[in-house]
């Protein structure tokens, strides 16, 4: 899959390796096999099949140093796996991860400390909790009447199951008493259920956990006019002179050496952050880039279970989760406007407390995202005068929570304390606030609109309002305000972008050969 050669022309290059990315490669393998296709990654490649996740390395030491080369500038760094890390104040970001070395907050407003990225195959996919939950609600994109079967289709690709944690010994109880306190007055499908997670089994009854290569899938691994180059650094996409993109500017990061690479398509699936920036690099610069940035405000917490006692379970093997109470999910509601997961322990992508060695799994961690009140001023900014690690301008975040946000945190402090309190006893008498940027799954910097009115960077199919043939990807595209874990959504909307090209490129190449038979 991987060459250090690059090509000189491709129909489409895609610029990053993460989950909507790898749903642009996937759906055009699918949909329009003979289509040329390139894919571009900064990072290495740390796991095989390239983009899989880590938690699917057996060896705790393999895993590790696949975490610590997913870090790009910052590995070397303390994480959160330092005991007591969450609650020290200190930044430190989560292993696979790496945070701003600076700009990330300006005096006067609440920045974001731990904003953080991931460079490897895979991007945060290889790294993330797989929770795959579906928007509702205020969290939904009302202009796309599709969206329904969109998130289907990104069910699919993400291997998305609800039942990962069937016949775990606590997760019944653990959504019994959830659902006590929360179902009352709710419609069916916002009520207490199992999280739908993007896992699937071996043969053995193992857990595997979906990363990139499970979207990628055999079909676009198999596709011989597919190439994945890591270590790549694009530093421009190109811009035709009548304005259409036309290919991408890359930096060999083993070499040094920059190169051109036509495209008649170029997608740049970076990450909320890094797509606007390379935007930015590359003198496309709307009225919306980068602004509208949002991150989910996350409170957590930890509780023992009540009156359980030591059961016999599946025993975790090869760095594989143990299976004791799994993943619970309270739905978001928009006069509830926060999102639940409750999970064991090693679920969890913080170390919240240690596990109860006389009944494991007896301990289960809580956190509830809150959804943003959107503010056109909460932005990612780019300082061309100054250059980060990559050489790239450097980032700006400015960013505030409002008095509104304030009010939906204190209810969601309220919410989790009543949830510890129905499923155990709670370890803490107070509920966490995670520092701005913990949640990780920043949006709306590259946001979607259904008209070109300066405030969204694309359309409804993703291609960016003033170049035609540039599309982006990622969480960034989000419009919505939400608090569920956005990356289901996300390869949703790149489904449909994807499918813009497919069928652009298959029209085009259906009219060449009519105009050929007219000639003869």
């Amino acid at each position: 899959m991987s060459s250090r050669r690059y090509p000189d022309t491709v129909d489409v290059a895609i610029v990053g390796s993460g989950p909507t990315a790898s749903t642009y490669a996937r759906i055009l393998s699918e949909e329009a096999p003979g289509v040329t296709i390139a894919m571009f990654e900064v990072g290495p490649t740390v796991s095989s099949p390239p983009g899989a996740h880590v938690k699917n390395i057996g060896d705790a030491k393999r895993r590790s140093l696949a975490q610590r080369a997913s870090e790009g500038p910052g590995a070397g760094a303390e994480t959160v796996n330092s005991p007591g890390a969450v609650k020290s104040g200190e930044r430190r970001a989560r292993p696979g991860t790496y945070l701003l070395p600076d700009g990330y907050a300006f005096p006067g407003e609440d920045g974001m400390p731990v904003a953080a990225m991931s460079s490897n195959v895979g991007g945060m996919a290889a790294h993330w909790t797989a929770a795959c939950p579906r928007p509702g609600g205020q969290e939904r994109i009302a202009f796309l009447p599709d969206l329904e079967q969109l998130l289907e289709d990104a069910d699919r690709l993400l291997g998305v199951t609800a039942h990962a944690f069937d016949g775990a010994p606590f997760s019944d109880l653990v959504r019994g008493r959830l659902a006590a306190v929360v179902d009352e007055g709710r419609d069916r499908a916002y009520r207490v259920q199992p999280m739908p997670l993007a896992v699937h089994r071996r043969k053995d009854g193992g857990l595997v956990w979906s990363g990139s290569d499970v979207v990628m899938g055999g079909v676009t691994r198999d596709n011989p006019e597919f190439e994945l180059f890591d270590e790549s650094l694009v530093t421009r996409v190109l811009v035709d002179d009548d304005g259409r993109a036309g290919g991408i500017e890359v930096q060999d990061r083993r070499s040094g050496e920059s190169h051109q690479v036509a495209a008649r398509y170029v997608v740049v699936g970076a990450d909320a952050l890094r797509t606007p920036q390379l935007l930015w690099a590359s003198g496309i610069r709307p009225a919306a880039l980068g602004r509208y940035l949002n991150d989910q405000a996350q409170v957590v917490f930890a509780s023992r279970l009540r009156d359980v006692e030591a059961e016999h379970s599946p025993t975790a093997a090869d760095g594989a989760l143990s299976e004791q109470s799994g993943v619970a999910w309270v739905p978001y509601t928009d006069d509830a406007p926060f999102h639940g997961q409750i999970m064991q322990l090693d679920a969890s992508p913080v170390p919240l407390a240690e596990d109860d060695p006389i009944v494991p799994g007896s301990i289960v961690g809580l956190g509830l995202f809150c959804a943003k009140d959107l503010q056109r001023d909460d932005r990612v900014a780019f300082d061309d005068d100054a250059r980060d690690s990559y050489g790239m301008p450097a980032m700006r975040i400015h960013y505030r929570l409002t008095g509104r946000d304030h009010d939906v945190l204190e209810r969601a402090r309220q919410e989790i304390v009543r949830l510890g309190k129905a499923v155990g006893e709670p370890l803490d008498e107070r509920p966490f606030v995670l520092p701005p940027g913990s949640s990780l799954h920043y949006q709306g910097t590259t946001r979607m609109g259904a008209a070109d009115d300066g405030e969204s960077v694309c359309s409804p199919d993703s291609q960016v309002w003033q170049v035609p043939g540039l599309f982006v990807a990622g969480n960034g595209v989000i419009p919505t305000a939400t608090a569920c874990n956005p990356t289901l959504t996300a390869v949703a909307l790149a489904v449909r972008g994807a499918r813009r090209i497919a069928e652009e490129i298959t029209s085009s190449l259906l009219m060449s050969k009519s105009d050929i038979r007219l000639t003869k």
